[in-house]
Protein backbone atom coordinates (compact mmCIF):
# COMPACT_ATOMS: atom_id res chain seq x y z
CA UNK A 1 0.00 0.00 0.00
CA UNK A 2 3.04 2.58 0.97
CA UNK A 3 4.08 1.65 -3.01
CA UNK A 4 0.74 2.22 -4.34
CA UNK A 5 -0.31 5.60 -2.42
CA UNK A 6 1.34 8.63 -3.92
CA UNK A 7 -0.50 11.21 -1.57
CA UNK A 8 -0.05 11.61 1.94
CA UNK A 9 -1.12 9.97 4.29
CA UNK A 10 -1.15 6.22 3.00
CA UNK A 11 2.42 5.22 4.28
CA UNK A 12 1.55 2.73 7.26
CA UNK A 13 4.57 1.23 8.26
CA UNK A 14 6.75 3.93 8.17
CA UNK A 15 8.36 2.65 4.76
CA UNK A 16 8.62 6.14 3.26
CA UNK A 17 9.45 4.76 -0.66
CA UNK A 18 11.28 7.59 -2.94
CA UNK A 19 8.75 6.07 -5.84
CA UNK A 20 5.28 5.52 -5.91
CA UNK A 21 3.49 3.87 -8.40
CA UNK A 22 1.10 1.17 -9.38
CA UNK A 23 1.20 -2.04 -7.47
CA UNK A 24 -0.15 -5.68 -8.59
CA UNK A 25 -0.53 -8.14 -5.73
CA UNK A 26 -1.04 -11.83 -6.75
CA UNK A 27 -2.25 -12.97 -3.25
CA UNK A 28 -2.01 -17.19 -3.34
CA UNK A 29 -2.83 -18.13 0.00
CA UNK A 30 -5.49 -16.47 1.55
CA UNK A 31 -9.40 -16.12 0.46
CA UNK A 32 -10.78 -12.99 -0.48
CA UNK A 33 -12.81 -13.30 2.42
CA UNK A 34 -9.63 -12.59 4.30
CA UNK A 35 -7.63 -10.63 2.11
CA UNK A 36 -11.24 -8.04 2.36
CA UNK A 37 -11.02 -8.01 6.29
CA UNK A 38 -7.11 -7.51 6.32
CA UNK A 39 -7.71 -4.27 3.95
CA UNK A 40 -10.36 -3.25 5.94
CA UNK A 41 -8.44 -3.62 9.15
CA UNK A 42 -5.43 -1.29 7.63
CA UNK A 43 -8.11 0.97 5.86
CA UNK A 44 -8.85 2.23 9.40
CA UNK A 45 -5.24 3.27 9.71
CA UNK A 46 -5.27 5.71 6.24
CA UNK A 47 -6.15 8.96 5.29
CA UNK A 48 -9.80 9.18 2.81
CA UNK A 49 -7.35 11.10 0.19
CA UNK A 50 -5.17 8.07 0.55
CA UNK A 51 -7.61 5.26 0.38
CA UNK A 52 -8.79 6.46 -2.48
CA UNK A 53 -5.35 6.93 -4.39
CA UNK A 54 -4.31 3.68 -2.92
CA UNK A 55 -7.86 1.97 -4.59
CA UNK A 56 -6.63 3.53 -7.85
CA UNK A 57 -3.00 2.26 -8.01
CA UNK A 58 -3.42 -1.14 -6.24
CA UNK A 59 -4.61 -4.13 -7.98
CA UNK A 60 -5.29 -7.21 -5.34
CA UNK A 61 -5.81 -10.22 -7.37
CA UNK A 62 -6.55 -13.61 -5.34
CA UNK A 63 -4.96 -16.70 -7.35
CA UNK A 64 -5.77 -19.13 -4.59
CA UNK A 65 -7.43 -22.51 -6.06
CA UNK A 66 -7.03 -21.35 -9.19
CA UNK A 67 -3.57 -23.78 -10.02
CA UNK A 68 -1.77 -20.48 -11.56
CA UNK A 69 1.92 -21.85 -12.55
CA UNK A 70 4.31 -19.63 -13.68
CA UNK A 71 6.20 -21.66 -15.73
CA UNK A 72 3.34 -22.49 -17.76
CA UNK A 73 4.07 -20.46 -21.38
CA UNK A 74 0.08 -19.74 -21.66
CA UNK A 75 -0.12 -18.28 -17.82
CA UNK A 76 2.87 -16.75 -18.04
CA UNK A 77 2.21 -14.69 -21.46
CA UNK A 78 -1.19 -13.63 -19.52
CA UNK A 79 0.48 -12.47 -16.47
CA UNK A 80 3.07 -10.48 -18.46
CA UNK A 81 0.04 -8.76 -20.28
CA UNK A 82 -1.92 -8.33 -17.08
CA UNK A 83 1.31 -6.89 -15.30
CA UNK A 84 2.04 -4.07 -18.00
CA UNK A 85 2.20 -0.65 -16.57
CA UNK A 86 3.05 -2.52 -13.07
CA UNK A 87 6.09 -0.74 -10.81
CA UNK A 88 5.61 -3.91 -8.50
CA UNK A 89 4.79 -7.32 -9.04
CA UNK A 90 4.19 -9.06 -5.64
CA UNK A 91 3.66 -12.68 -5.68
CA UNK A 92 1.92 -14.42 -2.46
CA UNK A 93 3.76 -17.13 -1.51
CA UNK A 94 6.22 -18.32 -4.38
CA UNK A 95 5.44 -22.12 -3.64
CA UNK A 96 1.62 -21.10 -4.77
CA UNK A 97 3.07 -20.11 -8.46
CA UNK A 98 4.67 -23.43 -9.60
CA UNK A 99 4.86 -27.09 -9.49
CA UNK A 100 8.86 -27.31 -9.42
CA UNK A 101 11.18 -29.35 -6.95
CA UNK A 102 11.61 -26.76 -4.66
CA UNK A 103 14.99 -27.89 -2.95
CA UNK A 104 16.50 -28.15 -6.80
CA UNK A 105 18.95 -26.01 -7.63
CA UNK A 106 18.54 -26.32 -11.04
CA UNK A 107 14.65 -26.09 -10.71
CA UNK A 108 14.74 -23.01 -8.54
CA UNK A 109 17.08 -21.71 -10.59
CA UNK A 110 14.58 -21.59 -13.60
CA UNK A 111 12.00 -20.06 -11.58
CA UNK A 112 13.93 -17.23 -10.97
CA UNK A 113 14.98 -16.83 -14.42
CA UNK A 114 11.43 -17.05 -15.28
CA UNK A 115 10.58 -14.22 -12.73
CA UNK A 116 13.42 -12.45 -14.13
CA UNK A 117 12.10 -12.40 -17.47
CA UNK A 118 8.68 -11.45 -15.99
CA UNK A 119 10.51 -8.09 -14.89
CA UNK A 120 12.42 -7.57 -17.77
CA UNK A 121 9.11 -7.57 -19.90
CA UNK A 122 7.10 -5.69 -17.45
CA UNK A 123 9.22 -3.20 -16.78
CA UNK A 124 8.41 -3.89 -13.08
CA UNK A 125 10.26 -5.21 -9.76
CA UNK A 126 9.29 -8.43 -9.18
CA UNK A 127 8.83 -9.33 -5.07
CA UNK A 128 8.17 -12.90 -4.21
CA UNK A 129 7.54 -14.15 -0.85
CA UNK A 130 8.48 -16.99 0.53
CA UNK A 131 8.78 -19.20 3.66
CA UNK A 132 11.87 -20.20 6.14
CA UNK A 133 12.83 -23.51 6.96
CA UNK A 134 11.57 -24.60 10.01
CA UNK A 135 15.02 -25.39 11.76
CA UNK A 136 15.83 -21.16 11.45
CA UNK A 137 12.27 -20.43 12.71
CA UNK A 138 12.52 -23.15 15.63
CA UNK A 139 16.39 -21.45 16.99
CA UNK A 140 15.43 -17.77 16.19
CA UNK A 141 18.28 -17.80 12.92
CA UNK A 142 15.18 -16.62 10.41
CA UNK A 143 16.70 -13.40 9.68
CA UNK A 144 19.98 -14.87 8.00
CA UNK A 145 20.02 -15.91 4.44
CA UNK A 146 20.30 -19.89 4.54
CA UNK A 147 16.94 -19.94 6.35
CA UNK A 148 14.90 -19.60 3.16
CA UNK A 149 13.32 -22.83 2.81
CA UNK A 150 14.81 -25.17 0.00
CA UNK A 151 17.42 -24.47 -2.64
CA UNK A 152 19.93 -21.78 -2.16
CA UNK A 153 19.00 -20.83 -5.43
CA UNK A 154 16.20 -18.91 -4.32
CA UNK A 155 18.05 -16.70 -2.34
CA UNK A 156 21.75 -17.04 -4.46
CA UNK A 157 20.05 -15.67 -7.49
CA UNK A 158 18.29 -13.08 -6.17
CA UNK A 159 19.06 -8.81 -5.81
CA UNK A 160 17.78 -8.75 -2.67
CA UNK A 161 16.19 -10.17 0.25
CA UNK A 162 14.28 -9.21 3.39
CA UNK A 163 13.05 -10.63 6.42
CA UNK A 164 10.45 -10.63 8.95
CA UNK A 165 11.15 -12.34 12.06
CA UNK A 166 9.29 -13.07 15.88
CA UNK A 167 10.50 -11.33 18.58
CA UNK A 168 12.57 -13.90 20.39
CA UNK A 169 12.94 -14.37 24.17
CA UNK A 170 16.13 -13.07 24.74
CA UNK A 171 14.36 -10.03 22.81
CA UNK A 172 11.88 -10.11 24.90
CA UNK A 173 13.71 -9.74 28.09
CA UNK A 174 16.22 -6.90 27.21
CA UNK A 175 13.81 -4.40 25.14
CA UNK A 176 11.22 -2.54 26.05
CA UNK A 177 8.09 -0.46 24.42
CA UNK A 178 7.62 2.01 27.45
CA UNK A 179 9.86 5.57 27.50
CA UNK A 180 8.90 5.63 31.31
CA UNK A 181 9.15 3.00 33.18
CA UNK A 182 11.26 0.91 30.51
CA UNK A 183 9.97 -2.61 31.53
CA UNK A 184 11.43 -5.90 29.68
CA UNK A 185 8.32 -6.72 26.99
CA UNK A 186 7.94 -9.88 28.65
CA UNK A 187 6.74 -13.81 27.23
CA UNK A 188 3.50 -12.54 27.17
CA UNK A 189 3.33 -10.03 24.91
CA UNK A 190 6.26 -10.70 22.58
CA UNK A 191 4.43 -12.55 20.09
CA UNK A 192 2.67 -8.69 19.27
CA UNK A 193 6.55 -8.04 17.88
CA UNK A 194 7.98 -8.56 14.45
CA UNK A 195 11.31 -7.42 13.30
CA UNK A 196 11.78 -6.91 9.73
CA UNK A 197 15.30 -6.61 8.27
CA UNK A 198 17.64 -6.54 5.00
CA UNK A 199 19.94 -9.87 4.76
CA UNK A 200 20.89 -9.31 1.27
CA UNK A 201 20.93 -5.92 -1.13
CA UNK A 202 22.88 -6.18 -4.14
CA UNK A 203 22.33 -2.35 -5.45
CA UNK A 204 22.63 -0.72 -1.86
CA UNK A 205 24.04 -1.20 1.44
CA UNK A 206 21.74 0.85 3.47
CA UNK A 207 20.73 -1.17 6.62
CA UNK A 208 17.58 -1.64 7.66
CA UNK A 209 16.28 -3.08 10.64
CA UNK A 210 13.04 -2.05 12.14
CA UNK A 211 10.53 -3.21 14.65
CA UNK A 212 6.67 -3.51 13.95
CA UNK A 213 3.71 -4.27 16.66
CA UNK A 214 0.92 -6.30 14.95
CA UNK A 215 -2.42 -4.22 16.69
CA UNK A 216 -5.98 -5.07 15.88
CA UNK A 217 -6.60 -6.85 12.55
CA UNK A 218 -3.18 -7.94 12.12
CA UNK A 219 -2.03 -4.48 11.19
CA UNK A 220 1.71 -4.32 11.38
CA UNK A 221 2.88 -0.06 12.87
CA UNK A 222 6.09 0.81 13.32
CA UNK A 223 7.31 1.15 17.38
CA UNK A 224 10.47 2.27 18.67
CA UNK A 225 11.56 -0.39 21.21
CA UNK A 226 14.53 0.44 24.09
CA UNK A 227 16.66 -1.30 26.50
CA UNK A 228 14.76 -2.41 29.39
CA UNK A 229 16.12 -0.92 32.64
CA UNK A 230 15.92 -1.58 35.85
CA UNK A 231 12.62 -1.19 37.45
CA UNK A 232 13.98 -1.65 41.03
CA UNK A 233 16.59 1.16 39.90
CA UNK A 234 13.91 3.22 38.71
CA UNK A 235 11.99 2.85 41.89
CA UNK A 236 14.72 4.04 44.00
CA UNK A 237 15.52 7.14 42.10
CA UNK A 238 11.68 7.96 42.03
CA UNK A 239 11.41 7.88 46.01
CA UNK A 240 14.81 9.84 46.06
CA UNK A 241 13.08 12.35 44.27
CA UNK A 242 10.14 12.19 45.93
CA UNK A 243 11.75 12.77 48.96
CA UNK A 244 13.64 15.65 48.03
CA UNK A 245 10.17 17.41 48.11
Amino acid sequence: MSIACGVAGGDVIGLEPQVTGRVLYLAGEDPEAALIRRIYAIGKHVSADARVDIARHLTLEPIMGRGFDVMNPKQFQRLVEYGEGYRLIILDTLSRIHQLDENSNGDMSRLVARLEQLALCTGASVLYLHHVNKGSARDGSADQQQAARGASALIDNARWCGYITRMSEDEAKRLSDRSFDRAAIGEDRRRYFIRFGVSKQNYDITPVDRWFERQEGGVLRPVTLLPAGDVERRDRQLRRCADGF
